[in-house]
């Protein structure tokens, strides 16, 4: 095969071609025959036995051609690419396919190309950084969850229910005096006030006592399941007990069932370190998306559409995954409706944090280059084995999955993230009535 040209069009788009000499068409030519004969039916030969110069004669010498073209198509692309020297990004399309007066096939392929980015400031950046701290309210909060986790039920009999109380009820909906799907349970607990059923349910059993039937009528809301949304039914509830929550005492013997210390003041300064270990780490992340974010910013960089759409679909898949959805080959549409993800959900949060991401990694690509930043093999080495340790896996295996060239690529992104963020300044905190009117 022989690369013939490239051109680069408007909007990242470029062509090239490739043409497969009059040998090379006649061997893929002779090829489809050989793999479409056995189903080749002539009269007067056996099935699949027919002369490949009679079954031309018959159908016309283009019978095999389609075949034979779509043989060839694959190598011409990838030859053409290499030859062509163009980083592509996307799938391409075949724009012309031909076979030439001197028995030749040409293939021409349009291609959408990674686009050029020009670097603005993005060195000695500055941005403000949240001041960490923990007051006593955080930390008494943390210990109040961690006993009500660990609180134990106790039965009540000589009362109603009241809010807060946990009830054990048998239920049964009726829509127009039908029973509704979904709408029945038996041996239900459910904690009044936690506002996990419609709007009136729980209001309604408060003041119920064991034993009591009840109907409680029920709206509702507009924005409810098809089918009921905005309906009026009946619930008939039963009441088969009341229970109340009553925690721990938060004491020394607390805080040895729940944590590794002897004492309570122990927990709580451990819960206190923990904290603020988490506060700083969210105001870092902070500081450094606000960072990316001007340096992103900063560059110039139109960027195709293609690749925020390959990215949206990434983060869908690597979303659904956590939930044992790994199947590749599954429509991205229907994988978006399993996962419950909407067109407003897509357009306001999935796409903008596609598109996000796409130009992070155009601008450390494009700082890598520009730093001339290097990474020798026993630093790809170190980083190998950062990642298998992060996700439980081997060295051997991260660099089977991946490959040295990935490796060896996000190592450099990751050097140029820390050259970045390295020269980043932290803003001094602004007054609050800085910029108001004296």
């Amino acid at each position: 095969m022989i690369f013939k040209n490239a051109e680069k069009k408007e909007n990242n788009i470029a062509l090239f071609t490739v043409e497969a000499d009059a040998a090379e068409f006649e061997k893929a030519v002779n090829g489809a025959y050989l793999k479409n004969k056995s189903s080749i039916y002539i009269p007067g030969f056996r099935k699949g036995k027919a002369p490949r110069a009679v079954v031309e004669g018959m159908y016309g010498a283009e019978v095999f051609y389609q075949d034979a073209l779509d043989a060839l198509a694959p190598e011409a692309f990838e030859l053409g690419l290499k030859e062509s020297g163009l980083r592509m990004v996307g799938s391409p399309s075949v724009s012309d396919v031909k076979v030439n007066d001197d028995k030749s096939a040409s293939f021409t392929f349009e291609i959408t190309l990674y686009p050029e980015v020009t670097l603005g400031e993005y060195k000695g950046l500055s941005a403000e950084k949240p001041a960490v701290s923990v007051d006593e309210a955080e930390v008494e909060h943390e210990v109040d969850k961690q006993r009500k986790q660990n609180a134990r039920q106790i039965s009540v009999e000589d009362r109603a229910a009241e809010m807060g109380d946990t009830v054990n009820i048998d239920f049964d909906g009726f829509l127009n005096g039908e029973r509704f799907d979904g709408g029945k349970a038996e041996g239900y607990s459910l904690e009044l006030g936690s506002h996990s059923f419609v709007p009136g349910f729980e209001e309604q059993i408060v003041g119920m006592t064991i034993g009591e039937e009840k109907e409680l009528p029920i709206t509702f809301p507009e924005d409810y399941a098809e089918g009921l949304a905005g309906k009026d039914v009946i619930f008939k509830v039963k009441l088969n007990s009341i229970s109340v929550s009553e925690l721990p005492e938060a004491d020394d013997e607390f805080a040895k069932d729940v944590s590794e210390f002897d004492t309570l003041e122990e927990y709580k300064n451990d819960l206190r370190e923990k904290m603020k270990k988490n506060f700083e780490e969210q105001a870092e992340s902070s500081f450094r998306n606000l960072i990316m974010k001007k340096a992103t910013d900063n560059m110039t960089v139109t960027v195709p559409d293609v690749m925020i759409k390959e990215k949206a679909e990434e983060i869908i898949r690597n979303y659904a995954a956590n939930f044992g959805l790994t199947d590749r080959s599954m429509p991205i549409e229907k994988l978006s409706e399993m996962m419950g993800i909407d067109s407003e959900l897509m357009n306001q949060s999935i796409l903008p944090s596609a598109e996000f991401q796409v130009r992070s990694d155009m601008l450390l690509e494009a700082v890598v280059e520009n730093e001339k930043l290097e990474a020798a093999e026993d630093e790809i080495e170190a980083y190998a084995k950062k990642v298998s340790e992060s996700v439980g896996a081997t060295v051997e295996q991260i660099k089977t999955y991946f490959g040295d060239a990935m490796l060896k690529a996000e190592l450099l992104k990751e050097k140029a993230q820390e050259l970045i963020f390295g020269s980043a300044v932290v803003e001094e905190p602004k007054e609050e009535n800085e910029d108001k009117a004296e």
